[in-house]
Order: C-alpha cells, then structure tokens, then sequence
C-alpha cells in the first residue's frame, strides 16, 4: 500500500505574494519558483510565503499558465464540503432578492467573483448550464452537482467547455454540451426574463447559450424605449429588441451580420405574442451598413461582441468603439438617445466611455450623459481582470 502523498505545497515570487494578500486570485506559472512536487489537476496546493507561513490554498492546473486559483487566503482553512456548502450559500444568498417570478434566467455562480474560479453556472428555467474554464473542475465536477441538487429540485445539467480545455475534457470522459444530469434537451431551452420568453442553446450557443449578462441594459432600453424607433445593432438573438418592444417602440430593426442569429431574433419575437410593436430584420455588416446613408432612428443600440481578444488588440479596439458611435450618431433623429456597449476586457470602462464622449464632442450636436452602467449584480465582478462589461447613455437635444 503507497503511502499518502504529501500536501502539494508552492512558493511564489514577491509580487504574487502581495497579489494574494490584496485578494487577487490568481497565480501565474512564472510566478511560481518552487513546489514540493509534481501537483495533478484539481489538486488542493497551499502558498507559502517567503518566511514558511501559510498564505492560500487553491485549485492546482499543470495545464494553464494560471497555475493557481486562490480559493482562500489569510489564514489557514479546512477546504471540506462544509466549506463549499457555506460558499456555495451564499452565493445563493447574494441573488436571493434580485429575481421575481417573471424572471427565470440568470447567473448562479460567477467563478471567482463568487469563490468558484474558472466555474460558471447559469440558470435557464429547469436548466443548469456549468461553463468550465480549467480542467482544474473535472475531478469536482461531482461536488459541484451535488450541492446544485441541494438547491435546484428536478433539475437538468448541461456542460460547457471552453475551447483550450476540450481535448483534456475528452481523455477523462467529457465533452462540450454534454448532458450531466436528466435528459437531454431535446432543442433550445424556453425561459422567461423580465415576462418575456426567449430561447436559449444550452447545448451549441454561444457563452452558455445567451446573454445574461446584459439584463440590467435591457431593462433600461424596455424604460426609454417608449414611441421610439430603435435600431438594434449587433442583434444577436434579440434581446434589446424584445424588451424595447416590451416598453412601447414604436418600431424595432435588427441588425446583424449573421442570418442564423437573425431567425434567432424572430423566433424569439414568436414567442411573446403580446408585443405589438413592428419588427424587421436586416442582415448586414454593421460597420458597413452604419457608416453608409440610410434611415434614422430615436434610439440606436450598439452592442458588438469583444473587439479585443488579446492585448494587442487594445488600440484598434479603441478606435473601432469611436467608430461604431460616430456612425451610430448620425443615424439618431434630433432628440435621439445612444446606447453604446463594450464586452472587451482588454478595454478599459474609462478608455471606452471617454472614446464615446469624444465621438459625441466631434458630432457638432449638443449631447448629455445620461448614465453609465457596468456589472450586473447576479456578473459581480471582485477584481479587475473580471470587470469586462460596460455601457454609456448619451442624449441628444432636440
């Protein structure tokens, strides 16, 4: 019988260390300068300091250059299912005002913002959708369905992968859209939001399959949406649409470069009768179709998927967002209203927002800011390399 193998144990450079202290979650392969031994995926390791002292425990990956995710930091802690029940609670805790019954869709857990790293799971009706993002999660994975079943009676769980992990995934028996837990969904998942119907891929769909994240900006759209014409671009599925429509537009056009997310939109539009409001759908780039003549609107939309993928791809981001609003704002009527958006961490909320006012000081229109909007509350975000959404309302004079 091989005797227990010892606790895996990690010493970091000086910088990592005062990143712990500071609650920062993650610890980087080149930060790391010694381990005891050779640690597997999922494995509790603990930090070290410089002087022998315990500093965190965390999830080990040999496979990530996030060596690391802090689970725990300051003094020493028992990482047991007691433990995880307690953090699991109040993440639950934390959404536990923030829905009604018209709303059955939203985030459940929100990786390290909610103690979880690289873990997400969202809610879609009876639903569960887990996106892992270190194959840290995979000997996990049963813990994390037990304490769902503690919460979510009946319920079906689906897993999503993120792309760099899937061919470790497949050596331990998983694969993307995987049904964990009940039956496979038989196609898209039907769940409500705000009283309105919308469909989401669990199995192929982008994210876990919808945006929940942009609940918050949909509800204020619904709120100034009344009798005006709205242009909705970088439509996706339709979600600013159904929810302008919801607030009394007068007219809805969805924009979007691809037709697959278009009948997405109008397949959505079918599953809420009562909007009245005219929808029409038009398939076009949208940087082209922006910046050519056409039709104006009363309030225009520009939610666009992340211009910056990697750092270097920071400054032509920047300069895309100036553009977008720049021709987002000469296709607005006088009195018109713009909401321009950004998904792109690499972009910062200030560099964002100041690359929107300057496209409105060049306009030559009078302008006001209206309100700035970040995080939702059930997408926290504790620390910055988490903090990616961003949004800014902007008003013209009549």
């Amino acid at each position: 019988m091989s005797a227990e193998r010892p606790r895996l144990k990690l010493s970091v450079s000086p910088a990592a260390e005062r990143h712990l202290r500071a609650g920062h979650p993650w610890v980087y392969e080149s930060s790391v300068r010694g381990q005891n031994r050779d640690g597997d995926a999922g494995e509790l390791a603990v930090v070290y300091d410089k002087r022998n002292r315990f500093l965190a425990v965390g999830l080990y990956d040999p496979h990530s250059p996030l060596r690391l995710r802090a689970l725990h930091a300051g003094s020493p802690a028992t990482i047991d299912l007691g433990w995880w029940q307690a953090r699991f609670q109040t993440a639950l805790d934390r959404r536990a005002a923030l829905f009604g019954a018209d709303t059955d869709g939203y985030r459940v857990l929100n990786g390290e913002s909610d103690g979880f790293p690289a873990l997400v799971v969202d809610c879609y009706a009876d639903t569960l959708v887990l996106k892992v993002y270190s194959a840290a999660w995979f000997p996990h994975l049963p813990l994390i369905l037990d304490l769902l079943a503690g919460a979510f009676p009946s319920f079906r769980a689906v897993l999503r992968l993120s792309r760099n992990i899937q061919a470790l995934a497949a050596a331990v028996g998983l694969s993307d859209g995987q049904t964990l837990v009940g039956e496979p969904p038989a196609g898209a998942v039907i769940f409500r939001e705000s009283g309105l119907a919308f469909e989401a891929d669990v199995v192929q769909g982008q994210k876990t399959g919808f945006f929940l994240d942009q609940r918050e900006n949909r509800r204020r759209v619904r709120d100034l949406a009344r009798g005006r014409r709205v242009l909705n671009a970088f439509s996706f599925s339709g979600g600013f649409s159904l929810y302008a429509a919801q607030g009394g537009a007068s007219e809805v056009v969805s924009l979007d470069i691809s037709r697959h997310a278009l009948q997405s939109s109008e397949r959505n539009w079918a599953l809420n009768p009562q909007l009245t409001a005219p929808h029409r759908t038009v398939q076009a780039d949208v940087f082209e179709w922006l910046g050519g003549p056409g039709e104006t609107f009363d309030l225009v939309i520009l939610d666009p998927p992340s211009l910056a993928r990697r750092e270097a791809e920071r400054e032509g981001a920047i300069r895309a967002y100036h553009k977008l609003a720049r021709d987002g704002i000469a296709r607005l009527e006088r009195g018109g209203l713009l909401l321009s958006a950004s998904c792109s961490a690499h972009v910062s909320a200030e560099e964002f927002w100041d690359t929107v006012r300057q496209a409105a000081e060049r306009s030559g229109r009078n302008w006001r800011e209206v309100a700035k909007t970040q995080h939702a509350p059930d997408h926290h975000a504790s620390f910055e390399e988490a903090q990616y959404l961003k949004a800014i309302y902007l008003q013209f004079e009549e």
